[in-house]
């Protein structure tokens, strides 16, 4: 029986079997072993995790249609705690008669923790089998302990090649979509509606329903059509979740891997998806300081002009400084001797704790200072020839450490002989006075 026609296109084409689902044969292969706990009604707790359209809710449907247990679905963004123990008393009512209950929640993770916890004891005593939907990382939003109890099922974007096949099936074939027998599609305009959809089949429906609904009497979906009706996807970003940080990731690691292209790749990727361009900034300082350094001082320079300069120009002018700070970046020397060096001064300390400044380096301007013989040994270097005196500076009992490591990569090639240059005077004069 045909669906009311006001039903959505993507809800009239959600799968009802195992085979009608697009795109996810990865983890739904004939062999693999979650299709076969489908088929034979013995599906484990599991978390689905993957982006939006995929087929997450689709699957627990067909789950749904599978199994013989009784299924629930709720949905954690309009579910609470009252509603979750509702279900899970009639479960410890089934599992008393020997009948089994699962539990399906979408969205998952915005269940808070102490909505997660109620489910704990339920999953472990297998009052109910636990399916949660989330497109956040689990890792992040699912308490550890209930997540070590599930089997984390990832979810891909669906390919070109399966939105693809879906769009024509949607559009001609399927005798719940839209029929449109008649319809002239080439092959470029699917490549196009595909792209725009970016893995997401929902988005992919609700797109090609709209289309075919404004053809009028045309029988073609040319170019001219698309332009003057299609809208375009957000790209999949989020500022607090996952994607947020491997994106910054990508943008870091391109950089430090001195490759311009990707690097410029991943912050418009950032920017097109809205991020705020002093956190990128902010974070190209870093860059700057963490795997530049004294390689090349003038990256930390630079990465502070295109601060003031985006805060004196905006947007879409200052954004150019970014781009110009993030090639040079990624183009400069690199060098993280830096923060090896300050990793090795803190280990050092903890080890060593508060050791006593040398009294030749302590401020002799009080009267109990002098008589202490504060300052007392101490060698103005500027008296020193080349302004260099060759003292020990460090605490006696770290005399010689050494926590600076210069590489031989552009500038701090150059300081690297200085230092070179200085240690040699220094083990000259290791004679010194110092107490």
């Amino acid at each position: 029986m045909m669906e009311k026609p006001t039903v959505p296109l993507a809800e009239r084409l959600r799968p009802q079997t195992l085979d009608e689902l697009f795109g996810q044969g990865k983890i739904l292969g004939p062999q693999s072993m979650l299709r076969q706990s489908i088929e034979g009604d013995n599906v484990p707790s599991m978390i689905f995790w993957g982006p939006p359209g995929c087929g997450k809710t689709s699957l627990a449907n067909v789950i749904k249609e599978h199994t013989a247990k009784q299924f629930v679905a709720l949905s954690a963004a309009e579910s609470g705690v009252k509603d979750v123990k509702a279900v899970l008393a009639e479960a410890k009512t089934n599992q008393d008669l020997g009948l089994g209950t699962i539990l399906f929640i979408d969205e998952i993770h915005r269940f808070n923790k102490g909505q997660q916890d109620a489910l704990l004891k339920a999953v472990e005593n297998g009052t109910v089998t636990l399916i949660g939907a989330t497109t956040e990382n689990p890792g992040f939003e699912v308490n550890s302990a209930l997540l070590s109890r599930c089997q984390l099922i990832l979810f891909a974007p669906l390919s070109p090649e399966a939105l693809s096949k879906l769009l024509i099936s949607a559009l001609k074939e399927h005798p719940r979509g839209l029929l449109k027998t008649d319809v002239e599609i080439s092959d470029e305009i699917v490549q196009k509606i595909v792209a725009q959809a970016d893995g997401d089949a929902r988005f992919l429906l609700n797109q090609i329903e709209w289309i075919a609904g404004n053809l009028g009497d045309s029988k073609i979906i040319d170019e001219k059509l698309l332009e003057s009706i299609q809208y375009k996807k957000p790209l999949r970003y989020d500022k607090s979740s996952e994607e947020h940080y491997n994106l910054i990731s990508a943008l870091h690691k391109s950089v430090r891997g001195s490759d311009p292209d990707a690097a410029l790749y991943w912050l418009h990727r950032m920017l097109k998806g809205g991020e705020d361009p002093r956190f990128l900034i902010r974070r190209l300082m870093r860059m700057a300081m963490e795997d530049i350094g004294l390689a090349d001082p003038n990256a930390l320079l630079l990465a502070t002009a295109a601060r003031e300069a985006f805060d004196f120009m905006g947007i879409p002018e200052g954004l150019i400084g970014l781009d110009e700070v993030v090639v040079y970046l990624a183009l400069a020397p690199k060098s993280n001797s830096l923060e090896i060096a300050g990793m090795k001064a803190d280990a050092i300390i903890e080890r060593t704790g508060t050791l006593p400044v040398p009294r030749a380096f302590r401020n002799s301007v009080t009267s109990v200072g002098k008589q202490l013989g504060y300052g007392r040994g101490y060698e103005y270097d500027h008296d020193s020839p080349g302004a260099y005196s060759a003292q020990e500076h460090l605490p006696k009992e770290l005399a010689g450490t050494e926590f600076y490591t210069p590489t031989e990569f552009g500038k701090e090639k150059q300081l690297g002989e200085r230092l070179s240059m200085l240690k040699a005077l220094k083990k000259k004069n290791a004679g010194s006075p110092h107490s």
